[in-house]
C-alpha cells in the first residue's frame, strides 16, 4: 500500500469509492504540486517529501471527505499545503542555506546544478518512456503504474484490481518486456 492509503486505513473506514478517489488526485495533481513546490525553493527530494506531507495532511482533514466529489476544491487546498509546507521546511535550520553570498557560497550553488545536456537527455528518456507506456494495454498500465512508479505491493496491486496476484505478476513481466522492446525500437541504449 502507499503511504496515503495506510494513512486512510488507519484513520478510519473507507467510503466506497474513496481510495479511488485518492489514487486518481494523487495520480493527477503530483506533478502539479511537484513543480509547485519546486517553485517555491526547495531541492527534488525536499518536493517530493513535501508533497508526500501535504497529501498526509489532506487526508488527516475531515474536511477530505467533503471534499470527494470536487476535484477543483481539493487540489486548491492540497496547493495551499504544498506552498505551507515548502515554506516550513524552507524555514527550518537543518536545510537554511546560509545568506550570505561570498565567492565560496556562490561556487556550492553552482555545484549542485546538474549539467543542461544531462537533464535534456534525462527529459528524452523520460518522455520515450512515457510514449511507450502510453501504448501499453490498460491493465498493464494499471500494473506498471501502481507497481513500479507508486512501490505498491503486488497483493495489494491485485486487490485493487481484482485479479489473482500471480496475473498481476504475468502483467508486469510481460510490460516490462513490451516497454524493453518499445524503447529500444525507438533508439534509446541503456
Amino acid at each position: 500500500m502507499t503511504g496515503a492509503t495506510e494513512v486512510v486505513a488507519e484513520v478510519s473506514p473507507a467510503r466506497p469509492g474513496f481510495l479511488e478517489w485518492v489514487t486518481r488526485l494523487l495520480h493527477t495533481h503530483r506533478g502539479r504540486l511537484y513543480r509547485l513546490a519546486r517553485r517555491e525553493g526547495l531541492r527534488e527530494e525536499d518536493s517530493f517529501d513535501c508533497v508526500q506531507d501535504a497529501f498526509y495532511t489532506f487526508l488527516l482533514l475531515p474536511q477530505a471527505r467533503q471534499l470527494v466529489e470536487s476535484d477543483d476544491d481539493s487540489i486548491k487546498l492540497l496547493s495551499v499545503l504544498v506552498r505551507n509546507h515548502a515554506r516550513n521546511r524552507r524555514r527550518r535550520h537543518e536545510i537554511a542555506r546560509p545568506h550570505d553570498s561570498g565567492d565560496e557560497n556562490l561556487a556550492l550553488l553552482a555545484a549542485e546544478a546538474r549539467p543542461v545536456d544531462e537533464l535534456i537527455a534525462q527529459a528524452e528518456e523520460f518522455a520515450l518512456m512515457m510514449g511507450c507506456v502510453d501504448h501499453l494495454g490498460k491493465l498493464q498500465r494499471a500494473v506498471v503504474s501502481l507497481r513500479m512508479l507508486d512501490e505498491v505491493a503486488g497483493e495489494d496491486v491485485a486487490a485493487m484490481l481484482g485479479v489473482p496476484p500471480s496475473h498481476v505478476a504475468v502483467l508486469l513481466h510481460r510490460a516490462k518486456h513490451n516497454l524493453r522492446s518499445c524503447m529500444l525500437s525507438a533508439g534509446y541504449r541503456p
